[in-house]
């Protein structure tokens, strides 16, 4: 086992400054290392690591004991392996010697591999399946502060390995002033972690506004100018560098680095300053994703001087490069010769829609942590310029952070891995949000990977309340999502390993569909020589499921494919492939809606669309494996046709046939639906039952309301009243006859009414009355006339009736409730002293007053006061205007009189 020269590799660069700060009591350190990008943290801190675990183990005198591994996870495989290709470049090794990496669907290492690079995928999957993680002696968690979902699952499993292995190193990275959380999330509040920091040395770094004149969103997502004046802007960085003709070497002119969101937008952004350059310069544009291939991601990240040599063409300095890259070059990836950034501003991240119920990638404005570090590249290695396609105003209204995944994303595989693993949850950065949390249960239970333990109330869930079947284990032994996964199990019982398998690695790809067609997008891949060891590796895990000792994940992963194998033979057809997509995503099962040529009503009851142009447009169905957010409307990304066969054979645990009816216009119709999902398959008028019917009509007092539907009398409503006011004066017994209440329990209350209706009956001709007066508590229903009469006998002799409140607008915490209204003419009530009451005297009458014309007077339920304050008034305006009629100056003596004084009759 080789020793690293630390002198040597650390030469120049700021992390040096890291070199005997490490505490030698701690064998196994468990710290933070702060330090921002470009400081050499990720190359130094490895190799510092494994030295201080061998000078350890060289101290305690334990001679027959080597260290074990150090893995370092990186957040993206171009990362891990770009780290790896230059550590083992600076220690003069081979690659996979001293120095490997392992990623997906590719691997270099052997087994005197003393630092191994990984994606934190595969750290997160060889977790689930060895927790102890033998062999190895510290983990190194790069680009924490990225805040993955990943890393946040594979910090929460080895927070707690560590607690369980005292021989057992961890240490996590960040480049943000972030380090003292994490400090306490590796130890505690009161004794956090050591933290180790490096402070870059800043060159100076210019800031230019460059605002686009138009939106760089619209509905369908980065419009098309946007992406016109981010070209031109890298054109005018260029030339306002010196050009090439003036690139001498200095930072200055050096390469243009092009943030933008996605790989679309990479390509298309690239053909566009392509477009724009003069062809006598000597700019070349490349193009850095996570799909570019690996030759061209190592020239590109290589050093400029071993990039160029031997060139004939153009020397180092000659050339200069225009790279247009994603956020895979924000942090972790240094990209030499950089000394110009333009930034969209945009980036592109998961967001859960539980509104719609679905998942996707969404474009949205970066944040200021994001856009410095995204500027931070152009002043690495000196002085530099960074151009964003923004204003100042707009910066000013970024968020500060770039919210976690585990905010934003859909958490069904991150559930699974903690209820596989069985942690605690509270060593997560950030508890698991509780919506999320529940729409993943849901999903896992119905794709049979977990059952829920006990009774527990959706609020309260929690991981600990899951047990895990054995199909969920394979299903998290799988390196594919979720869906994916369970596709492939599915598949290939249906299809067999490979054609499964074939499918699988298609929908795993990180390549874009053209025009969402994952058949164009099949015929494109099987030329890969990537895609063909992702098909055999899928293929060995469908075909040795639940064998014991199944293939290692991780050396699957690294395996190339074997000849003979039978990939890229061709043999998966369309109709195997949306077989497949379907079977894994049986909610994104999608048919065309009416009228319509690119529209797509999804099986989750999501509407969805077709890109422009797309060659799927028209497919009577589609099996959806990739829907995206693109100005807060989902597109289709990733879709094959099927039939509507395949359709109900895939959806087939979605299909459902209900008989439903509707109450329009005194009628009520039904009819027997049989779905997929909300896709309605067939519909066929039936004969309503009575049940049916009765759920109809009630169904529409819900909608309509009460009023409009049954049409209730008002000798209806004036009982309803009278009740509703023994309800808010008295309580129970008597029943709440608000028309929320009632319309809930119209089939308790009402059947006869509503089997009336349902065959055909006038609303207004059905006896509500005598329904309503079921609800009558007995035996006190016998006092009703008593407690709330129907009408009053004024002292005209007049029997008046009174108008009692509407239920539904009492306060139900009124102490005071309104009495019923007596509506009736001044002379009539001539010689009353004071108002009637009701409910045992509690209630006191409203007087409206009238008129002789019956128009209103005054309003009073004292009328003592009324006659000796009011009344007056009201005499001296109206004896004039209705001369004809008394108005005594002494009412109250007065005899109560009905009509004129000639006609009129004298109450007794």
């Amino acid at each position: 086992m080789h020793s690293f020269d630390l002198e040597t590799i650390g030469a120049g660069l700021p992390a040096s400054a890291l070199l005997g700060q490490l505490p030698p009591a701690e064998a196994y350190p468990r710290l933070v290392v702060e330090a921002p990008p470009g400081t050499g943290k990720t190359t130094l801190v490895p190799p510092l690591i494994a030295e201080h675990l061998r000078a350890s183990l060289s101290r305690t005198g334990d001679l027959g004991r080597t260290a074990g591994r150090v893995i370092v996870t990186q957040p993206r495989r171009m990362a891990a392996r770009a780290a790896a290709r230059r550590l083992a470049q600076l220690t003069g090794t081979r690659l996979g010697e001293d120095v490997g990496f392992t990623v997906r669907g590719e691997s270099a290492v052997s087994a005197g591999t003393q630092i191994e690079f990984v994606t934190t995928g595969v750290l997160l999957r060889r977790l689930l399946s060895h927790p102890e993680l033998s062999g190895v002696s510290a983990v190194i968690l790069d680009e924490v502060h990225e805040r993955q979902l990943d890393t946040d699952l594979t910090f929460a499993m080895c927070r707690e390995l560590i607690d369980l292995r005292e021989d057992l190193g961890l240490v996590v990275m960040s480049a943000t002033l972030d380090a003292a959380q994490w400090a306490q999330r590796l130890g505690t509040s009161a004794d956090p972690a050591p933290v180790l920091s490096v402070e870059a040395q800043p060159h100076p770094l210019d800031i230019v506004w460059a605002p686009p004149p138009e939106r760089a969103l619209d509905a369908r997502g980065v419009s098309r100018g946007f992406l016109d004046h981010v070209a031109r802007t890298t054109v005018e960085a260029l030339d306002a560098a010196g050009g090439s003709d003036r690139a001498g070497g200095s930072t200055e002119a050096g390469d243009v680095l092009v943030f933008v969101p996605g790989a679309r937008e990479v390509t298309e952004a690239a053909a566009r300053i392509t477009a724009l350059l003069d062809r006598s310069e000597a700019v070349t544009v490349h193009t850095l994703t996570g799909q570019t291939p690996a030759k061209e991601q190592d020239a590109i990240l290589r050093p400029r001087s071993a990039s160029t040599a031997g060139s004939t063409e153009h020397s180092a300095a000659a050339e200069r490069r225009i790279i247009v890259t994603t956020s895979v070059a924000e942090s972790a990836l240094t990209v030499p010769g950089v000394s110009i950034v333009v930034d969209s501003g945009l980036a592109r991240g998961p967001l859960l829609d539980t509104k719609r119920q679905m998942s996707g990638l969404v474009t949205t404005r970066e944040s200021k942590a994001s856009g410095r570090q995204r500027a931070g590249r152009a002043a690495r290695l000196g002085p530099g310029v960074a151009y964003r396609c923004l204003s100042e105003a707009e910066w000013a209204a970024l968020p500060d952070h770039t919210a976690p995944e585990i905010a934003t994303s859909d958490l069904t595989g991150a559930v699974l891995d903690l209820a596989v693993w069985g942690g605690d949850l509270d060593l997560l950065p950030d508890p698991l949000p509780a919506t999320a949390l529940r729409r993943a249960v849901g999903s896992l239970v119905v794709l049979g990977a977990v059952e829920v333990n006990g009774s527990t109330a959706g609020s309260d869930l929690s991981v600990a309340d899951l047990s895990v079947t054995e199909l969920g284990r394979a299903i998290a032994r799988i390196p594919a999502s979720v869906w994916a996964a369970r596709g492939l199990l599915d598949g290939a019982a249906m299809l067999g390993p490979r054609a499964a398998a074939e499918a699988i690695a298609v929908i795993e790809s990180d390549r874009r569909a053209p025009g969402a067609d994952l058949t164009a997008l099949l015929r494109d891949l099987r030329s890969d020589r990537r895609f063909r060891s992702e098909t055999d590796r899928f293929s060995r895990l469908a075909a040795h499921f639940g064998t014991a000792d199944s293939a290692d994940d991780d050396s699957a992963a690294g395996s190339p494919a074997r000849e003979g194998s039978g990939a890229g033979r061709g043999s998966l057809r369309t109709a195997d492939l949306g077989l497949v997509v379907a079977l894994a995503f049986p909610h994104q099962i999608a048919r065309l809606r009416s009228a319509a040529h690119a529209d797509y009503l999804l099986a989750s009851g999501t509407a969805a669309s077709l890109p422009r142009d797309s060659s799927l447009t028209g497919s009577e169905w589609v099996a959806i494996a990739e829907v995206g957010l693109a100005g807060g409307r989902p597109i289709i990304r990733a879709a094959v046709p099927i039939d509507a066969d395949t359709a109900e054979l895939a959806g087939a645990g979605l299909l459902t046939t209900t008989e439903t009816a509707s109450f329009d216009e005194g009628r009520v119709r039904a009819v027997r639906q049989a779905r997929l999902g909300a896709i309605e398959l067939t519909s066929t008028p039936i004969p309503a039952s009575l049940e049916l019917a009765r759920e109809a009509i009630a169904a529409s007092v819900e909608e309509r309301g009460a009023r409009e539907v049954l049409r209730p009398s008002a000798t209806f409503e004036q009982l309803r009243g009278r009740l509703g006011l023994l309800r808010g004066v008295l309580g129970l017994p008597w029943p709440d006859v608000r028309w929320s209440h009632l319309a809930q329990n119209l089939p308790q209350w009402c059947p006869a009414a509503l089997d009336r209706m349902a065959r055909g009956a006038d609303p207004s001709q059905v006896d509500l009355i005598g329904a309503l007066r079921t609800l009558l508590p007995w035996p006190e229903a016998a006092r009703l006339d008593e407690l709330v009469p129907t009408a009053l006998e004024v002292p005209s002799g007049s029997r008046i009736t009174l108008a009692y409140p509407d239920p539904d607008e009492a306060d139900d915490g009124d102490d005071h409730p309104s009495g019923p209204v007596l509506a009736v003419k001044l002379q009539e009530v001539f010689g009353w002293t004071a108002v009637p009451r009701v409910v045992e005297g509690r209630i006191p009458v409203v007087l409206h007053l009238l008129s002789p014309a019956g128009r209103p007077l005054a309003v009073t339920s004292d009328l003592a006061s009324f006659w000796a304050n009011a009344y007056p008034h009201v005499r001296a305006e109206n004896r004039g205007r209705y001369p004809k009629h008394p108005w005594p100056e002494d009412p109250l003596t007065a005899p109560a009189m009905r009509g004129t004084k000639r006609s009129g009759t004298m109450g007794r």
